[in-house]
């Protein structure tokens, strides 16, 4: 695997650092609250893991999977609910925690779905902000870095259901998914 990437974007401890920094920002926003966080599968999840033991204030989770991807490396622009959530979000203060927000197709999708359920409140939270390909009009409410235009893979991020137990974020060689 370690061979397939082109460069090293994030290390371990790099994204640990902004991930601490990330939970504590959000404890303070939320310490009087009824912290909801949804990760959406199967990206976030590495994030969500660390993220959710970073926060110091209650909170409940859940989890929701989509699809706009497949084995491509460009969103497809149509979204596919796999997993719903199995909670009601009445009365609570909705995080949705995602690895990457690129397109904003998805999250924009989710958001207008997820509102006509009733939360009090909805924030998004994403690993990775990449806004020179936002086609929606959403933005972040929390991130940990501005990414560069390339496709980046680790850290719960994947091509092809692969890549995603790498501990850092990286670049990965077009070799990789070119004519594929």
């Amino acid at each position: 695997m370690h061979k397939d990437i082109a460069e090293i974007l994030y290390t371990e401890e790099t994204l640990q650092t902004a991930v601490q920094k990330l939970g504590r920002q959000i404890s303070e926003d939320y310490k009087d609250k009824n912290l909801f966080m949804v990760s959406v599968l199967k990206g976030s999840l590495v994030f969500m893991a660390d993220l959710m033991r970073a926060i110091t204030v209650p909170c409940s989770i859940d989890f929701l999977s989509v699809s706009s991807y497949g084995n491509s490396t460009k969103s497809s622009g149509e979204v596919r609910v796999i997993k719903d959530l199995d909670c009601p979000l009445e009365n609570k203060d909705l995080l949705i925690v995602e690895d990457i927000l690129d397109s904003g197709v998805t999250l924009s999708y989710l958001k207008k779905m997820l509102a006509a359920r009733g939360p009090r409140s909805i924030k998004i939270c994403t690993l990775l902000d990449k806004p020179d390909h936002r086609r929606a009009d959403i933005t972040a409410d929390y991130r940990c870095f501005v990414t560069p235009d390339a496709f980046i893979v680790g850290y719960g991020l994947d091509y092809a259901e692969q890549y995603r137990n790498l501990p850092y974020v990286g670049i990965l060689k077009p070799e990789v998914y070119e004519n594929k």
